[in-house]
């Protein structure tokens, strides 16, 4: 879905288009599980979490000015409905520290198996090793970047960072990604 369709899938929404808010859901309800759950390391929370995000854009999505920033009001307003599950909960700070595993980077289709040779996996590994090695807001902004596919001004809005931040983190992310990487092949 490009931007001009979501654009027009907000500004129905804002007329009330149960139809258009639902096809909005379709496309970054998953995206959004992901994103909570490499933030949070919890299922639960992720799924709660992301469940009210839902509803509190149900019932703002009127006050939303501007249709482009949509993607990125909706990613804030998860990171800050995490952030408030895991104050309620009074446990260590929440980062996306934890180890990925093949499971977390293979999309299996129904119809189709992924299958990793075993080199295939010690790269996944690997790759997971070193992007955990990072500090947590550089792992955001990597995930964020790449996985979630933003932009540098949508991740400045989502983390509250200057762009310019934004843009000498994922520069300095990325330098220590390709160290962090190649000593680990090692």
């Amino acid at each position: 879905m490009n931007q001009a369709e979501i654009d027009l899938l907000v500004l129905s929404s804002q007329d009330g288009s149960k139809k258009a808010f639902g096809l909005l859901f379709k496309h970054f309800h998953q995206p959004l599980v992901g994103f909570a759950f490499k933030f949070s390391n919890n299922r639960e929370l992720a799924n709660d979490a992301v469940q009210d995000t839902w509803i509190k854009v149900s019932k703002n999505i009127r006050q939303l000015n501007d249709p482009r920033a949509f993607r990125s009001w909706l990613y804030k307003l998860l990171r800050w409905k995490i952030i408030d599950y895991q104050r309620k909960t009074n446990k260590d700070p929440i980062s996306i520290d934890d180890d990925l595993n093949s499971d977390d980077l293979a999309f299996i289709d129904d119809n189709e198996k992924t299958i990793y040779t075993e080199n295939q996996s010690q790269n996944d590994e690997t790759l997971s090793m070193a992007i955990n090695s990072l500090p947590a807001i550089e792992k955001q902004i990597i995930h964020l970047f790449y996985l979630q596919e933003l932009k540098i001004s949508e991740i400045s809005i989502v983390l509250d960072i200057a762009e310019g931040t934004i843009k000498s983190r994922l520069n300095r992310a990325r330098k220590m990604l390709k160290r962090k990487y190649e000593n680990l092949e090692k």
